[in-house]
């Protein structure tokens, strides 16, 4: 046993962050299982039966941290906490197959809003063929908890991790970026304005596709979907949860390299821009550091790039430099701005 610190010498969770927690947890365990492909330090982890590779992943929503239900209905947080875990196992160009859902509730909640919450984990399902396989269930004195796990496959036996971009690979995200964030400063602020208020009607309409990307975001199994179709397998992937910059960071350090990614080329939507004037943001701003869109993120070679040119949905947004080389921003102006981590911090 490690001798005992003392008080002065505790290191706090803060300091740390969540990833670098991760790494301090988990840096004595040791893989002892052949059938272990990949462990902690992806999106998913990598079980290897006979052949056959099995993707799992986890993880979990807690009131007042990740959701509040003072603006986020039970039936959209159960949706959104299925595609949370969908997302992670599509990252690794893999398909899910099942999940197991956790909860933990207070003694404020009903079987009605449980059942409620239900309704949005059965409609996911439904929509992306997955089947509910197990779970757990138990009191909580904090609100409510939700612990999914997704378990799934990949695609013709190619998983896509975050280590493999190549210099000059090509860095492409799908959809468009930010619109989740700003649904979220939406809803906080009629939030605010109902305390004060709550008589007063607020009409939404002009912010229905901020609200649905961030109430109602999905998982891009389309994406995988078109990948597999045209014969293309990403060199890097993962999924944009915690804000573009966080993730091209991931990528950037799990695969040794650099990029430069060009401001005028990242994808948001008209309705971004117009809140970002209302609410005095900077749209680039918002679609680096805002989380929760669930696009993809990922590097092809240069010569799949004729198969995916034409893609309505698939943009292209800088290149892979060498290892010697930082991630840096090309503005619109064309300075060269180092890309800093600005996304969710957990802790």
């Amino acid at each position: 046993m490690e001798k005992e610190k003392k008080n002065n010498d505790l290191t706090s969770i803060s300091e740390l962050g969540e990833f670098r927690l991760i790494e301090e947890i988990t840096k004595t365990f040791e893989i002892v299982n052949d059938s272990t492909d990949l462990g902690i330090g992806d999106d998913a982890a990598v079980l290897d039966f006979k052949g056959d590779k099995i993707l799992v992943s986890t993880d979990m929503l807690v009131e007042g941290v990740h959701f509040d239900l003072g603006y986020t209905p039970l039936k959209h947080l159960g949706y959104k906490s299925v595609i949370s875990n969908l997302s992670d196992i599509y990252a690794m160009n893999g398909l899910c197959t099942q999940i197991t859902v956790s909860i933990a509730l207070s003694n404020r909640f009903t079987l009605e809003s449980v059942e409620e919450l239900y309704l949005g984990i059965r409609a996911a399902c439904k929509k992306f063929k997955i089947d509910l396989v197990g779970g757990d269930t138990t009191s909580s004195n904090k609100g409510l908890i939700i612990s999914i796990t997704a378990i799934g496959r990949s695609v013709n036996k190619t998983i896509t991790k975050r280590t493999g971009a190549k210099e000059n690979d090509l860095l492409v995200v799908s959809g468009d970026l930010g619109s989740a964030y700003m649904g979220l400063q939406v809803l906080k602020r009629e939030n605010e304005v109902f305390k004060v208020n709550p008589k007063n009607q607020p009409d939404l309409s002009a912010y229905t596709y901020l609200l649905q990307r961030q109430l109602k975001p999905e998982a891009r199994k389309d994406v995988i979907d078109f990948l597999s179709k045209n014969n293309i397998v990403p060199t890097s992937m993962i999924d944009i949860s915690d804000g573009l910059s966080s993730e091209i960071l991931h990528i950037c350090k799990n695969s040794n390299i650099g990029c430069n990614v060009y401001e005028e080329k990242i994808p948001v939507s008209e309705e971004l821009k117009a809140a970002c004037d209302e609410f005095k943001l900077h749209p680039t701003t918002v679609a680096m550091s805002g989380g929760e869109d669930y696009e993809l993120l990922f590097t092809i070679n240069q010569k799949d790039y004729d198969k995916i040119k034409n893609s309505n949905d698939l943009t292209v947004i800088g290149h892979i430099t060498s290892k010697t080389k930082e991630a840096n921003l090309i503005t619109k102006v064309e300075q060269e701005v180092p890309i800093t981590a600005q996304g969710w911090k957990s802790f």
